[in-house]
């Protein structure tokens, strides 16, 4: 019975995605370890290439409701005085993927100097996306089939919209402050409210984040120890905030960086309740990184969906010589 409920849950919620019903973006719980996903600004700021791989499984429980993969590439470029970036994503949501978005954005940041050691990134971006359904009338399942006894009972008055494949243009923008041992932005994505609805309009809401952190060493010295190997340990104190349509979400996190490992916690909420504590553990070197997060469900969401895995693999390629002298954020990874 549970797992029948679980089922009729998920495909209730496929099914009012696919018929207009307000959605909202991704959340990566790794937020920087997706750098450009988070704010466009990022392109760039750590001046050498850099290569950013995520996947993340959401409610794993409810038949993988929500697979998402990423992948973006970004750096720093002398002759456009600042950073670009491309950044590519897949999500499927429902069984065999019925609902798939796929999208590919193209990032310019143009970065100036505030102040002696303070520097500013703003960023634009575009992005083409395609959205289509998998319109299957023996799999997909609608709210009015459902008796509260027996299931699924009744025919739906849904009909097949006339189209089931769309593209459509998004537009976003970001700005990124940073110094020595700290960072804030701002981004806005969905500048244009482009229309994603396949019966009817349905105008996808803009996104606000805002993100800031510091770097605080623990120690005043920044070599690694004979006996362990370990670099100095830095604590992270994160705060992230996000809204989109009448959502807003809360995210309060800290990481210990003590190389080559990492870890943090984070916990994010909204206005009137709470969603989840987030663990993440990390190994990093000189040019790459590997990182695991579990979402742990504290809403009452919490028996029904396993919470959210997400991996990350980074790849930061050696920067050339003639662009060591610029100067690179200092941020966490993951």
């Amino acid at each position: 019975m549970k797992t029948t409920l679980k089922r009729i849950a998920l495909i209730c919620l496929v099914a009012l995605a696919a018929q207009g019903v307000k959605s909202q973006d991704i959340g990566f719980s790794q937020f920087y370890a997706n750098p450009l996903y988070l704010n466009p600004a990022f392109a760039g700021s750590k001046v050498a290439p850099r290569i950013s791989l995520n996947y993340r499984c959401q409610w794993p429980s409810l038949v993988s409701a929500f697979q998402t993969l990423s992948a973006s590439y970004d750096q720093y470029v002398d002759g456009l005085h600042g950073g670009i970036g491309a950044i590519v994503m897949a999500d499927r949501q429902g069984d065999h993927g019925a609902l798939g978005t796929y999208n590919i954005g193209l990032a310019y940041s143009f970065r100036f100097q505030v102040a002696r050691d303070i520097f500013v990134n703003a960023a634009l971006q575009a992005s083409l996306v395609n959205q289509n359904l998998k319109w299957d009338e023996e799999n997909m399942r609608f709210p009015d089939q459902i008796d509260p006894v027996y299931g699924y009972l009744w025919n739906t008055s849904a009909q097949r919209p006339d189209k089931t494949n769309k593209w459509y243009m998004d537009f976003h923008a970001g700005v990124l402050a940073y110094s020595d041992n700290w960072y804030a932005g701002v981004s806005a994505s969905h500048l244009n409210r482009p229309d994603q609805g396949f019966y009817s309009e349905d105008r996808v809401p803009i996104k606000l984040t805002a993100h800031a952190g510091g770097m605080i060493n623990l120690s005043a010295e920044r070599r690694r120890t004979s006996s362990l190997g370990l670099g100095t340990p830095i604590i992270s104190p994160n705060f992230i905030y996000q809204y989109q349509g009448t959502f807003h979400y809360f995210n309060y996190g800290l990481y210990l960086d003590w190389e080559p490992f990492m870890v943090g916690v984070w916990y994010r909420n909204g206005l009137e309740n709470s969603d989840a504590f987030i663990f993440m553990v990390g190994v990093q070197q000189d040019y790459w990184k590997v990182g695991y997060s579990y979402d742990v469900t504290v809403s009452k969401l919490a028996n029904n969906t396993a919470g959210a895995h997400e991996l990350s693999l980074g790849l930061l390629l050696p920067v050339p010589e003639q662009k060591r002298k610029i100067k690179a954020i200092r941020c966490p990874s993951f």
